[in-house]
């Protein structure tokens, strides 16, 4: 049990100060600075932590935290700013909602979710992860940063799930580069296969994307002559998400 407590008071301290050093955590709780650095990777083995992108020596704590306990995100601004809208789409076109942030550049974690009453349909539990190139929420949201994030994220590699997982550097800059025109992503059996999406991002005011929103459906229900409808339907929800976060 003592070192249960101990990883749950390295967890808070980390979030409280991150990005925080081992140094740091070892000064703070007078541990030996072994059993620190082994808690740490520990967590991070587990998905509650991670190093920091701009510099590795750091720790933080990821997305997936928010997943826990949904119903903690009850008290949050972006889960007060997006349920009502992902219910009025999902009425909208009866298909499974959710919603996903970026945990950095290493995955999208799904935080919520609004489902259809198709008897057949896309099911995604929350905490459950997904790369972002080859995933609509995931682009929606690298369509939105800036170039050298992009070329980061290039740069580790883009794993290919399915033939037609974009992972190819040039198509997927090009497929971004639609996405900023369009205002939506598509996911056509890009990662799962049979799965098939269209997302939005969620902006705040300085337009750094906060979070995705996505409809999703079983790819024998999915119709390309709808894919503007949808697509503008999506953005629409995340328009309204972002304008509720900023108070309009």
């Amino acid at each position: 049990m003592k070192s249960v407590t101990r990883s749950l008071r390295i967890l808070e301290a980390v979030a409280q100060h991150q990005p925080v050093t081992v140094g740091e955590l070892t000064k703070l709780f007078g541990l030996p600075k072994s059993t620190v650095q082994r808690t740490l990777v520990t967590l991070a083995e587990a998905g509650w932590l991670r190093a920091n992108r701009k510099d590795t020596t750091r720790w933080e704590i990821g997305a997936r935290v928010l997943a826990v306990r949904p119903a903690a995100l009850q008290g949050s601004s972006l889960f007060a700013a997006a349920r009502e809208p992902m219910i009025r789409l999902r009425d909208a076109v009866n298909e499974t909602i959710h919603l996903s942030v970026p945990d950095a550049l290493q995955c999208m974690v799904v935080v919520d979710r609004v489902d259809c009453d198709h008897p057949v349909r896309t099911f995604h539990s929350i905490g459950d992860t997904s790369p972002l190139h080859a995933t609509a929420v995931g682009r929606a949201i690298l369509a939105q940063l800036p170039k050298r994030d992009v070329e980061e994220l290039i740069a580790q590699g883009l794993e290919r799930f399915s033939d037609t997982t974009p992972a190819d550097p040039d198509e997927l800059r090009a497929e971004l580069d639609r996405i900023r025109t369009d205002g939506y992503a598509i996911n056509r059996n890009h990662y799962r296969p049979g799965v098939c999406a269209l997302a939005a991002p969620v902006l705040d005011e300085s337009g750094t994307p906060l979070a995705a929103v996505a409809v999703s459906m079983p790819d024998s229900r999915y119709d390309a002559d709808r894919e503007s409808e949808w697509g503008d339907r999506v953005a629409g929800a995340a328009e309204e998400i972002s304008g509720r976060l900023l108070g309009g």
